[in-house]
């Protein structure tokens, strides 16, 4: 295909033309199920009601000011996060890359303020946080850093659900001031740590002066069955990180504070030329209001627990398969050989969803799904994971 894009995508064979709830239809009327949502970011589906009501009306009367002055929505907005989140503060950008730079950045105020010289960062193997130069520089995935060294220096590498590892670094790395860590890593493949991991954690970051830092990016907005996924444990963080699905597919994404966190980011610190602005924030207000009048997260919550049993049911003697693994709407099936092809596969079949890590077959439908949409994604996808494994080589 001629085309003018920068060739850093390589979009499979398909132009979608419009879509409603779960359904998307392409340029040339043929319909799919919609299991990826936008990587996570359209959990109340495709034109939502109360989403284009919110932007349509705010559009006809203001799209964007600027920072120099307040905005209402912004403050209303910030205020039913914190409440939600147990924060203090928020800060609002575009993008969840945007939102992790801005935690880095309070992070390192953080260390200068406790007088390091040159504050570090634990980050996890195997996570992904966006690919700004810092937030690549975090991310923990030599794929996608490769060719653009050299990366922003002040980051330590430490394995994913591995509270011995941190211990360790707090041992012998007195420069740490955060730990920056996905409460279930999304990119990596659908990986949920061991129900101690976040707590033990939050204990090491109050034994040893530092911010713990959540990218809620994927899990946080209903996604794993509760408002935030740290929300399964009984921890606090002090910094949130959020985007996706907080604006239904309007670019909007969010810094979190609490506590002395909170109270870091000062007038010339950080800034956002279109974060936070009117048409953004009322589409996240509209988003967070249908969550919350429609209890979408005790129905995530429930339909995700079946989905995945259905999954383990369907899928129980097939040889090939790893893992089966969720929580709430996010779903892995983790095979024991790459699996691209299973993205055309799926395509040609009707439905949209993605392999990550290579060989992890991963699914983010819509918060909204109904039983039937669900029964059949796991139909589907169980066809073509079983079809793909008795013709693919080991």
């Amino acid at each position: 295909m001629n085309t003018h894009l920068m060739q850093n995508y390589a979009p499979l064979p398909v132009t979608f033309s419009k879509g409603k709830g779960a359904w998307l239809w392409d340029d040339s009327g043929r319909k799919y199920l919609d299991a990826l949502s936008g990587v996570a970011v359209c959990g109340l589906g495709h034109a939502h009601p109360a989403v284009a009501e919110a932007l349509c009306t705010q559009a006809r009367t203001l799209v964007h000011t600027s920072n120099w002055y307040h905005t209402e929505h912004q403050e209303t907005l910030a205020q039913k996060l914190t409440a939600l989140a147990g924060m203090e503060r928020a800060f609002f950008c575009n993008s969840g890359a945007e939102a992790n730079e801005a935690a880095i950045k309070l992070a390192r105020l953080y260390g200068h303020q406790e007088n390091i010289n040159n504050p570090a960062i634990i980050a996890m193997k195997g996570s992904f946080h966006g690919r700004t130069m810092a937030t690549l520089s975090a991310t923990g995935n030599r794929k996608v850093q490769a060719g653009f060294e050299p990366l922003v220096k002040g980051f330590v590498r430490a394995p994913y659900n591995d509270l011995e590892a941190l211990d360790t670094i707090a041992q012998n790395n007195r420069d740490v001031v955060a730990v920056l860590v996905e409460p279930v890593i999304g990119e990596g493949g659908i990986q949920i740590p061991s129900e101690d991991y976040l707590p033990g954690i939050r204990k090491l970051c109050d034994d040893n002066g530092w911010l713990m830092i959540l990218d809620e990016i994927q899990t946080g907005i209903g996604r794993t069955g509760k408002w935030f996924a740290f929300q399964h444990s009984t921890i606090s963080p002090d910094i949130i990180t959020l985007a996706k699905g907080l604006g239904n597919g309007v670019p909007i994404g969010a810094c979190l504070a609490k506590g002395v966190a909170a109270e870091l980011f000062q007038p010339g610190h950080h800034g956002s030329t279109y974060g936070g602005n009117p048409l953004v924030c009322a589409a996240a207000l509209a988003v967070l209001d249908t969550l919350e009048k429609e209890q979408l997260n005790a129905r995530v919550a429930q339909l995700g627990e079946t989905m995945l049993a259905d999954f383990k049911t369907a899928l129980a003697d097939v040889q090939g398969i790893v893992e089966i693994r969720g929580l709430g709407l996010m779903l892995a099936i983790e095979l024991d050989r790459p699996c691209p092809e299973i993205l055309q596969q799926a395509l040609d079949a009707g439905l949209l969803l993605n392999v990550t890590a290579g060989n992890v077959v991963r699914l983010l439908p819509p918060l909204i799904i109904s039983d039937d949409e669900a029964g059949q994604i796991i139909t589907i996808t169980c066809d073509l994971i079983k079809n793909f494994l008795s013709t693919a080589p080991a």
